[in-house]
């Protein structure tokens, strides 16, 4: 077969281009296209990113009890002081107005009767002080997904096309007589279905390709969660920061052919138990008896991991079933219909769990204009780092993140329009010195190695020496797979092994340089939190 050859994309056709479909990248889109033409990119169909899968809901100060100073106390806790107070600020001021937008955009939130008036319904969970979580049932991330798309799909100057792999950004070193390095101009990206690679080129760019997930065995991530957007801009030269504060949900369904559905955190806000599957115990008490299940995720992800080492079992039981069985259906329909599916009655039985990762809370680093250290590059979501999440996120801050930061980087790129310069001249995308592979099993072998030793020694407890075999193992792997990619035409699952890889590479370095426990990081070997937070910041 010969070699996949190169498409043009036109550069005129796009002032932005948008690399990602989620709530960050379809929020910023939406604003831009007020006045701008907008390309959207999405890795496979326009609804597989993190968030359709979120179930839980979206935090924000709405009821009349609860205020910005509590929201911010309970971020500022769960992220165990590392946060930048700033950037908390920023975010949790702007969620109530992030959630009229979506009520314009005619997301269905529940609603409830207060005083005779239709309120939003506000759930509760783990680390919130007070209700102020809306919600469309379990499946608040489906509903916002929806409304997004098809405003966006409604919208003249948004352009959206599926089925993309991002490569690599095309920056100043891609240009033809280039003299400088560090602007981004636009980004390479793989047409799945011709296998040809296309340059996209516009004067501004917004990464919102979601984070790193699928770099463990076990993970609640989707299947295109490989650190794209992270391994990329590290590569063009961004700063990425906190790569070590890698979140563990701590109910993930414990099932042998589902592998990453889970268990939304509002069951324990509604009153779930955690309970030893064996003896019944309510084992959070010992662990942190005032918040019990409520407690911020890292602390109950390790409490469970604990139960699963300590006695040697495969799961721990999740029990919701003493509350009235048409209490539960109505405020978990999806949970219910999958978990009846696999013969399990959440309202009559318990729902064996156990943790899985689940969130990347650093990333690429970002300012409280979405600005990444490259010019022409803004970045918002998952994939960043902006100082909201800290050590660790709470509970519902992520789609929140998503929607403030999404409509910070489009009024900044706004902003600036006028002095944005317009994009030179791209050299192609060179094939000349690669073929097609006769060894794809390499690409498979080491996906899944990577995810076996990754969840194995940088897990949810860790130590040196099983974060120095780690890096041990990335090194080897990373020459093997540069030596393939450099000889071989690209594929989605190429460049996604090489994303991986990178994202592997900066978890393992990042909490190398953590000389402490903190949040999400736990290392038996340095087990106290030092007085001053610091964040981890890799230069490259």
């Amino acid at each position: 077969m010969a070699n996949p050859s190169y498409q043009d994309a036109d550069p005129d056709a796009h002032d932005v281009i948008v690399i990602g479909s989620g709530a960050a990248g379809l929020t910023a889109a939406l604003e831009l296209a007020t006045r701008l033409r907008v390309l959207v990119l999405a890795k496979g169909s326009l609804t597989s990113g993190s968030t359709a899968w979120a179930q839980g809901g979206i935090a924000a100060v709405l009821d009349e009890g609860d205020t910005f100073e509590n929201h911010v106390r309970d971020t500022m806790v769960a992220g165990a002081g590392l946060n930048d107070i700033a950037t908390v600020e920023f975010v949790i001021e702007g969620a109530p107005q992030a959630i009229d937008r979506l009520c314009e955009l005619g997301v269905p939130f529940n609603r409830e009767k207060i005083e005779g008036e239709s309120a939003l319904h506000l759930t509760r969970e783990g680390g919130h002080s007070h209700r102020r979580i809306v919600h469309v049932d379990d499946a608040t991330g489906w509903a916002v997904q929806s409304a997004l798309l098809k405003a966006a799909e409604d919208n003249p100057n948004i352009t959206m096309l599926d089925g993309r792999t991002a490569i690599d950004f095309i920056t100043d070193r891609h240009r033809e007589n280039f003299s400088a390095a560090g602007r981004v101009w636009g980004v390479y990206a793989l047409d799945e279905k011709t296998g040809r690679v296309e340059r996209h080129v516009a004067r501004a760019t917004v990464l919102a390709a979601g984070g790193a997930g699928r770099v463990y065995q076990f993970s609640t991530a989707p299947r295109g969660a490989t650190g794209d957007g992270i391994a990329m801009a590290w590569r063009a030269g961004a700063r990425v920061s906190n790569m070590e504060m890698m979140q563990f949900h701590p109910t993930c369904l414990y099932n042998l052919e589902v592998k990453n559905f889970l268990i939304t955190e509002a069951v324990r806000g509604e009153g779930g138990h955690l309970l030893h599957p064996e003896t019944g115990h309510r084992f959070m008490a010992d662990y942190d008896k005032e918040r019990m299940e409520l407690a911020p995720r890292d602390v109950v992800a390790r409490a469970i991991d604990d139960q699963i080492k300590r006695f040697g079992l495969d799961y721990v039981h999740l029990d919701i079933s003493h509350k009235p069985a048409d209490f539960v259906r109505a405020h978990f329909p999806t949970i219910h219909e999958k978990l009846s599916g696999l013969g399990i009655d959440m309202t009559r039985e318990p729902i064996p769990v156990v943790p899985a990762q689940h969130y990347t809370c650093g990333g690429v680093v970002v300012d409280l204009a979405a600005r990444t250290d490259l010019p022409g590059l803004w970045a918002a979501g998952e994939c960043t780092e902006s100082g909201l999440h800290g050590a660790n996120r709470l509970a519902s801050n992520s789609l929140l993140e998503c929607f403030v930061f999404g409509e910070a980087a489009a009024r900044d790129i706004l902003a600036e329009w006028d002095d944005l310069d317009g994009p030179p001249a791209i050299l192609p995308w060179d094939e000349s010195r690669v073929s097609d592979s006769d060894e794809q099993v390499v690409i498979k072998q080491n996906w899944t190695e990577i995810r076996r030793f990754m969840w194995n020694y940088v897990g949810i407890v860790r130590t040196t020496k099983r974060l120095e075999r780690a890096a041990r193992r990335i090194e080897l792997l990373s020459r093997e797979v540069e030596e393939y990619y450099g000889s071989f035409v690209v594929t989605t699952d190429l460049i996604e092994l090489r994303n991986l890889l990178q994202a592997a590479e900066l978890i393992v370095r990042s909490a190398l340089e953590r000389k402490e426990s903190r949040g999400l990081h736990f290392t038996l070997d340095h087990p106290e939190t030092d007085p001053v937070p610091r964040d981890t910041v890799l230069v490259p």
